[in-house]
């Protein structure tokens, strides 16, 4: 990614994204935006499921929240093989990466302990 991403012109370009579509490209700009979303979303799974802390910068969660907040919602989150859940709700005090997460259908306190 950083190659593909870093390279001279490349907000000039358009890329194919089989897993959202297999025919449609997507300008520079919102296919990184795809994928900085996926990476602050999983990285939260994986630090998670791994039971380890996962608190990225300010200024990345601050970036990361209109990228979040343009997920389309509805049908398509319930579909098989859907990239996110719908979303779910969160307290209006929850912090910026709890807010994230549920918009992309995470719960934040996941694992719940019995």
């Amino acid at each position: 990614m950083l190659e593909a991403f870093g390279a001279d012109g490349v907000l000039d370009r358009e890329f194919a994204l089989a897993e959202i579509s297999p025919v449609l490209r997507f300008p520079a700009a919102q296919a990184i935006g795809f994928h900085f979303i996926d990476y602050v979303v999983h990285g939260w799974d994986v630090s998670r499921s791994l039971g380890l802390a996962y608190q990225p910068e300010a200024d990345v969660l601050a970036a990361a929240l209109p990228v979040a907040q343009a997920v389309p919602g509805g049908q398509a989150r319930t579909r098989e093989g859907a990239p996110f859940a719908p979303d779910l709700p969160v307290s209006a005090q929850a912090g910026l990466l709890d807010r994230i997460v549920a918009m992309l259908g995470r719960s934040p306190t996941w694992p719940e302990l019995p």
